[in-house]
């Protein structure tokens, strides 16, 4: 019989609905205004520290709605945004600089929808209001280090090679490297060359030969630079509890980072702008650490202190930079005692292999390094960087090792984790500075929104009137249809891992609640053709469908292409309106063949009509 409708394709169309209207659900929710408490580098947050939260909170008369410890940070859920300004001042002031204390929306889901997943759709910068910052890299800086880098390079490869020179001056474009003889500056220049690709030599005369950097060697160093530094930023961000931050190169030496929902700017740059790296330097045993306290600093070392502010002497000879490590994770080793295993990449694990084979047995120290601005400029008006210097860790070198290894001799776990987390996210290659900041308000988020809803409201309404007056029943079935598109999407939205909807995504939205019912209008009109040609009811239904199929495939095929290649090529709004269209093709195909068919037939199916009311 005609138009019947299996009950695996019921079910099926029953689960898909379901499910997205499962997680399309927690968008109903709302959400909490909140404060998002993290740890500095020598805080902890445990249990001990939310009842501190909750002592402070109730002596400031400040009423909660929750408070809770989750992923090594505590969230504190408050009434309104008075109370929430009122709650970060108390907190601030009672935990002091050791936490980082941010106000921030946080999704009020139910903890069974959260637990399956469930979670709002995420909104950008344009919808929730939040920060952008535009950063600049210090790229003076990033020179300056490869230059040092490359000249500890040049000294030891001249030593390994015997090639005596008299000594390596850096200036602001590359090495002078001075000999005694124009032989063995000769010979040192087809070693160099033939060693170094990417630098250029040039006899200077008067027995210095010069070494800059290539062309292709100073982008590559530009462009790695601020990679590594994207990668750290992003890491930095998570503190911030953001959903779904932004984080981009803009031209050569520039970064876009965008915070939807973050509410707290001084908070948020703070944060930014710590800019900190780390080092690996041998502890120099050769001298005495009283006699450096005292004046007497033998050369090449310098005393820094550690993290209790005793002072340790180290030589200045950096063994490897943080900016090799490549992974860094906390365990314990086979006595039970916590540890740190580190992976370093290739160049870093050859520095490091060379190092070893020399000092074995020898004490190695960790270094962190903490660029603050001055709140001075220089002359080209950027902000000039004081670097402060802190020992966390110092542990003896057990044995030859390269590009892994494991660093021991730590007081607890925690110092383990910590340590693990400072090595795979402190990192940044040279000092970044905010040259923009613009804040987009909540009351502007919601704005936007309002219009968005009004515009697919009305769209909505206007596409459901249509299809009524021109279909009569049928335009209903396909109302049905678009209702259950747009909950899908909601849902497949909520669902997507990165998705975020910005206003040009809500333009898609609205876009698809015209092009969802385009399907129907198709398969409609030729159900009323086939009517016209004599057909009876059930027949007229069946070539429609059928005869539709192919068109409405093609039609938005084309159009789904079409959507791939502003995803492909696009960036942040283009990017959210093709994923808002793609998305809504998938599901207006869905309602528009699948969910309509299972309605028509169970609503028209197997009876015997005489007319349709089409």
């Amino acid at each position: 019989m005609l138009n019947q409708t299996p009950l695996w394709k019921y079910l099926l169309v029953v689960i898909v609905i379901a499910v997205c209207a499962l997680y399309a659900s927690p968008n109903l929710y709302g959400e909490d205004h909140a404060i998002q408490i993290s740890a500095g580098r020598n805080a902890v947050v445990n249990q001990s520290l939310v009842e501190t939260v909750k002592t402070e909170l109730s002596a400031a008369n400040i009423t909660t709605k929750a408070i809770s410890l989750e992923n090594e940070q505590i969230l504190v859920r408050v009434n309104d945004a008075d109370s929430q300004l009122l709650a970060r001042e108390a907190l601030e002031k009672a935990l002091g600089e050791n936490y980082y204390v941010a106000m921030n929306l946080a999704p009020d889901t139910p903890s069974w929808l959260s637990g399956i997943g469930g979670e709002p759709m995420k909104l950008g910068l344009d919808l929730r209001g939040g920060v952008h910052f535009l950063m600049e890299v210090d790229m003076k800086s990033v020179m300056t280090k490869a230059l040092e880098d490359a000249d500890d390079d040049f000294r030891s490869a001249l030593r390994g090679e015997d090639i005596r020179y008299r000594t390596v001056k850096k200036t602001e474009t590359g090495l002078e490297i001075y000999f005694r003889d124009q032989e063995t500056l000769e010979k040192a220049e087809f070693f160099l060359k033939n060693r170094n690709r990417d630098f250029i030599f040039a006899d200077q005369g008067e027995l210095v030969l010069f070494a800059s950097m290539s062309e292709q060697k100073l982008l590559e160093t530009r462009d790695y630079a601020v990679k590594q530094n994207i990668t750290i930023l992003r890491n930095r961000v998570n503190q911030l509890g953001v959903a779904e931050p932004l984080v981009q190169k803009q031209g050569p030496d520039r970064i876009v980072v965008q915070l939807p929902g973050i509410q707290d700017t001084a908070k948020a740059k703070e944060i930014l702008n710590a800019t900190a790296t780390l080092e690996y330097r041998e502890v120099d045993i050769e001298h005495d650490v009283r006699d450096a306290v005292s004046g007497r600093v033998p050369p090449g070392s310098e005393l820094l202190p550690d993290q209790n502010g005793v002072p340790q002497l180290l030589k200045k000879a950096v063994i490897v930079e943080g900016s090799h490590i490549i992974d860094a994770t906390s365990g314990v080793d086979q006595n039970g005692l916590p540890k740190v295993s580190i992976k370093l990449d290739s160049k870093g694990g050859a520095k490091m292999l060379a190092f070893t084979k020399r000092a074995v047995g020898k004490p190695m120290a960790v270094v962190f390094i903490e660029y603050k601005a001055t709140g001075e400029k220089d002359a080209e008006g950027k902000l000039v960087f004081e670097a402060k210097r802190t020992v966390i860790s110092v542990a003896r070198i057990n044995g030859i090792f390269g590009n892994a290894f494991e660093t021991t001799g730590l007081d607890s776990p925690k110092e383990a984790q910590n340590l693990a987390l400072l090595l795979r996210a402190g990192a940044l290659i040279a000092p970044i500075q905010i040259i923009e900041e613009r804040t987009v308000g909540p009351s502007l988020g919601k704005e936007n929104i309002e219009l968005g809803k009004q515009a697919i409201i009305w769209g909505f309404v206007l596409v459901l009137a249509f299809m009524v007056l021109n279909y009569k029943k049928f335009g209903f079935v396909a109302n049905i249809a678009l209702g259950l598109n747009l909950i899908m999407m909601v849902g497949i939205m909520s669902m997507i891992p990165g998705a975020t909807l910005t206003l040009p995504g809500m333009a898609g939205i609205v876009l698809t609640v015209g092009m969802a019912v385009d399907a129907n209008v198709l398969i409609f009109e030729r159900i009323r053709e086939e009517q016209n040609d004599g057909r009876s009811p059930q027949q007229a239904i069946h070539a429609g469908y059928d005869s539709a199929f192919s068109t409405i495939l093609d039609a938005n095929i084309t159009t789904f292409i079409a959507g791939l290649i502003l995803f492909a090529v696009g960036t942040g709004p283009i990017k959210g309106f093709s994923i808002t269209l793609m998305i809504g093709i998938a599901t207006s195909m869905f309602t528009a063949i699948l969910v309509t068919r299972a309605i028509v037939n169970a609503w028209w199916g197997g009876k015997r009509l005489t007319t349709l009311s089409i």
